[in-house]
């Protein structure tokens, strides 16, 4: 946010400093402008009155001039220079009476006294004229009673200047007030140009202050830039057209100059003792400035100015420099020696490995046939073993003692554990031996399918007179998972069978099946029991072939059935594990990874 408003700033401080100094310089101007204007209207108008009054004034003069010289020519006196001036006299009067209605046309009030100030002064130019004309006496007297009583004007005359007097005291006043509102909008155009000024000084100043901050930000930038440049322990170096050295890091110089420094301008091929003068490093760069090629993880064998030969990786492209025209490429250079040398060796353990893990797949190989052999190989000796014992018993019949019928009965027991053996023997074999084939596996029905078996078996116990426990089963739902629904089945008849087991002597037993979906998807399954339960310092023993932690007597079995359990998960790429402690129960877990079994063929 306070990027973009500096941004902003940045973006229209010219535009306003340019509108300040506008406003500096046209506002004053405008309102200088406004104000004269208005103040010569103001002296207008005041020299308009006094020319109205002028004229009114010497309009009356020229009126009594005219009855003046009237009454001089009507009082006998005849000479022909008065009557020459009455006549000029009253050519003057019109000229001058047009002129004050000219004057005064704006004035409705004044125009209206110039029309009566018209007819009485014609009238008035008309007696006078009689008067010069010769008159009796008593015409005199009769024609000055006129002119003094009927035709009298001075009080219009007098009417007239009160008005314009009246115009020019108003007129006056909007003069004066015209003067001061300049001479105040005067000081506060001059007060509103300092404050716009300040302003413009102070934008200024802040341009000039953000500008020097934005260099010194500039300088720390180019000098945080080198800083990491410098330190950065891998060889950076720039390049010209002419690929001459314009600019190298410490690790650079440290890698390819004896004294730890080289001069910049040298070309490369001048540089590290000859360690650059391989025409295809040459030619390559050429193409990454000419064509803006970029040089991806090129390897480079070398001899650096140590005498110690590296495997150097190459990285270059072109770059464009604000104080450059031409670009510029900017190479750098890594040490791989060590990891081609630990590569070269990795190699060589692989190598190892395989044929390691060729002879193991081989005697593994072998261990499983001589397994099945040997399982294949027992059975016969066993059946005979067990039915020869079973012969000799109905052989002897009653003939036989206790002890003989002990060891008959020894003997037979013996071999059917050791068909029982044979026949895990031969499961786990075939466990590690058949093809996988991944489908997608209905867990719910697979446990229900185990427990039926499981229910089953203990009806025909129960048959035949063995006692069997109450069993209570809580099975979560379980989800479809992608598997070997063989080995499942196994993995299944294993763990519940071994929960039933260790379980006949709770009353009842509880045996719970559940599930949940891990985050990465996996699917985590577990079956717990409230059975004997067993010490964790043994957990380790659970999983081997043959490893029982109760007495077979207690307990029977062969001890294969969890690591046939371990083979399954591993071989689907999960992991089992168990929790337990003595009398408490056991819990066996197991996780399936997400497997696709589109992606899977029967391996």
């Amino acid at each position: 946010m306070q990027d973009r408003v500096t941004s902003n700033y940045v973006r229209w401080r010219l535009p306003l400093l340019v509108s300040a100094v506008i406003l500096i310089l046209l506002v004053p101007f405008l309102l200088t402008r406004l104000w004269t204007g208005n103040s010569q209207e103001a002296d207008r108008w005041v020299r308009h009155t006094m020319e109205v009054e002028a004229t009114a004034h010497g309009l009356e003069a020229l009126i009594r001039e005219t009855d003046s010289l009237g009454l001089a020519m009507g009082g006998g006196v005849t000479n022909r220079a008065l009557r020459e001036r009455l006549e000029q006299t009253i050519a003057r009067i019109e000229p001058q009476l047009e002129h004050l209605t000219v004057l005064s046309r704006d004035n409705p009030g004044q125009q209206v006294l110039i029309g009566r100030l018209q007819t009485l002064i014609q009238r008035r130019v008309d007696v006078a004229r009689q008067l010069s004309m010769g008159v009796t006496p008593a015409e005199r007297v009769e024609l000055v009673d006129e002119l003094y009583g009927k035709y009298q004007v001075r009080q219009l005359f007098n009417d007239f200047m009160a008005n314009e007097r009246g115009l020019l005291a108003e007129r006056s006043a909007y003069a004066d007030e015209q003067r001061q509102r300049v001479h105040w909008l005067g000081l506060i155009a001059l007060l509103g140009q300092l404050a716009l000024m300040g302003g413009v000084f102070y934008l200024v100043y802040r341009l000039e202050m953000r500008r020097n901050d934005s260099e010194a930000a500039v300088r720390q930038a180019s000098e945080r830039a080198l800083a990491v440049v410098h330190t950065v322990r891998e060889p950076i170096v720039l390049l010209d057209r002419e690929l001459r050295v314009l600019m190298h890091n410490t690790a650079f110089a440290e890698l390819y100059a004896d004294d730890g420094g080289e001069e910049l301008g040298e070309r490369l091929d001048e540089v590290g003792h000859g360690a650059w003068r391989d025409p295809v490093i040459r030619q390559r760069l050429s193409e990454v400035l000419a064509r803006g090629r970029e040089l991806w993880d090129f390897e480079h064998v070398q001899r650096t100015a140590d005498g110690v030969t590296r495997t150097m990786l190459l990285n270059a492209r072109r770059m464009q420099l604000p104080d450059m025209d031409d670009g510029v490429a900017l190479m750098t250079v890594s040490d791989i020696s060590a990891q081609k040398a630990a590569q070269h060796r990795i190699g060589e353990l692989n190598r190892q490995l395989e044929g390691k893990v060729a002879q193991v797949t081989e005697v593994n190989r072998e261990l499983e046939a001589f397994s099945y052999s040997v399982s294949h190989d027992l059975r016969a000796p066993l059946r005979h073993v067990a039915g020869f014992a079973d012969k000799l018993a109905r052989h002897l019949g009653d003939g036989l003692d206790e002890k003989g019928v002990h060891y008959l009965e020894v003997i037979g027991s013996s071999a059917r554990r050791m068909s029982a053996l044979i026949d895990d023997l031969l499961v786990y074999s075939r466990l590690g031996r058949n093809a996988m084939k991944l489908q997608a596996v209905d867990m719910q029905s697979l446990v229900q399918e185990t427990r039926a078996v499981l229910d089953a078996n203990r009806q025909s116990d129960i048959e035949e007179g063995v006692a069997a426990h109450r069993i209570e089963w809580r099975v979560a739902p379980l989800p479809v998972a992608v598997a070997d629904e063989n080995m499942m089945r196994q993995v299944w008849l294993n763990l519940l069978g071994n929960a039933v087991k260790y379980s006949a002597r709770s009353e009842p037993a509880v045996i719970e099946v559940a599930c949940e979906t891990l985050q990465d998807g996996d699917l985590h399954f577990s079956v717990r029991d409230n059975g004997v339960g067993f010490d964790m310092e043994y957990a380790g023993k659970l999983f081997g072939v043959f490893q029982r932690l109760h007495k077979a007597s207690e307990y029977p079995g062969t001890g294969i059935g969890l690591a046939s359990v371990r083979r399954v998960v591993a071989r689907h790429g999960g992991r089992v594990w168990a929790e337990s402690e003595p009398g408490q129960g056991a819990t066996f877990h197991f996780v399936l990874p997400v497997q696709d079994a589109n992606t899977h063929k029967e391996s």
